[in-house]
This record gives C-alpha cells, sequence and structure tokens, in this order.
C-alpha cells in the first residue's frame, strides 16, 4: 500500500493541485481533481478490503487443513488406541514401561485435541453414534446409549470415528 502512496501523481492530479493552490481560478479543475481523488481513494479502500478479506480467508483455509490432516493422521492411530484400552481393561497395562508409553501417547493426542466420544447414559445421537443395535433395560432410559461397544472419537469438531452403541428399548 506504501508504495501507492509514495508514487508520483498523474499530470491529471498535479493539475488538479495547481488548480486548487490558484483558489477559485479553475473551479473546474478543481472538481475533476477532486472527483479524481476520490475515485482512487474509493479503488484503494475497495482493494485493501479484497487483501483483508483474503488474508482471512487463506488463514481461515490453514487451519482447517491443519486439523484435516491432524484427524487423518490420528484417524490411522486409532487401532493402537483400541488394542491400549483392551489391554487396560484385560489388566496388562497397569504398571510397567508399556503402561508409561500408552499413556504419553494418549496424552499426546489429548493435547492435539482428540476427544472421546461414548458414554453410557448419554442421549442416542446418530452424528456421534452409531447405532448396532437395540437393547431392552431398565437401567438407561429408552433412546439412551446402554452400552458402547467401541469409543468414538472427535478432533476438534470433526468427528473421526462414530462410537459404536447398544441403544436401550423398551423390555
Amino acid at each position: 500500500m506504501d508504495d501507492i502512496l509514495d508514487t508520483p501523481q498523474s499530470q491529471d492530479a498535479e493539475a488538479a493541485d495547481a488548480a486548487s493552490s490558484d483558489g477559485d481560478a479553475a473551479p473546474a479543475g478543481d472538481s475533476e481533481g477532486h472527483r479524481l481523488a476520490e475515485e482512487r481513494l474509493e479503488d484503494l479502500r475497495r482493494l485493501q478490503a479484497e487483501f483483508v478479506n483474503f488474508k482471512n480467508r487463506t488463514a481461515r483455509e490453514k487451519d482447517q487443513l491443519r486439523d484435516f490432516v491432524s484427524g487423518e493422521m490420528i484417524a490411522a492411530l486409532l487401532p493402537v488406541l483400541d488394542d491400549v484400552d483392551a489391554a487396560r481393561k484385560a489388566g496388562d497395562l497397569e504398571e510397567g514401561p508399556f503402561a508409561a508409553i500408552a499413556t504419553k501417547l494418549e496424552d499426546a493426542l489429548v493435547k492435539k485435541g482428540l476427544t472421546r466420544i461414548g458414554e453410557v447414559g448419554e442421549n442416542f445421537d446418530p452424528t456421534i453414534h452409531e447405532a448396532v443395535m437395540q437393547q431392552p433395560t431398565d437401567e438407561v432410559e429408552p433412546d439412551h446409549v446402554s452400552m458402547v461397544l467401541r469409543s468414538g472419537f472427535k478432533v476438534g469438531n470433526r468427528v473421526v470415528r462414530a462410537a459404536q452403541v447398544a441403544v436401550a428399548a423398551q423390555p
């Protein structure tokens, strides 16, 4: 923008400046110079607005791409998280070096925005849950998650994998 402002004036603009410095000697030239200056100022404002919009759009697209790539990378690690969960449930990862590694992996993924979805008792939501079966039960209200068969995950607002659940039904 400084380049535009530092450029030498055109002959029309110089004539308009000279006419305006003469006072009332050339009112027609003054209005022409003023109109030209207003047009150029409006063009400059429009160009500046376009640049700001471009800058904001590219920043937003960059953030979306980063989130997408992070989601794809985390999605590739989900089978590892499933194995870690299975090992914890079996009691194989209570202590030792592998338990520490599993904890570090989970903590690193949480820092990157990974959240687990699918809890027993949640209201069934088809955008984040995948209903695998219905289960007649009195323990959970109907149309709520009665059992989580496989955890789901989100990265930010994006569902990377839907939770596979059983949905409670009237007994």
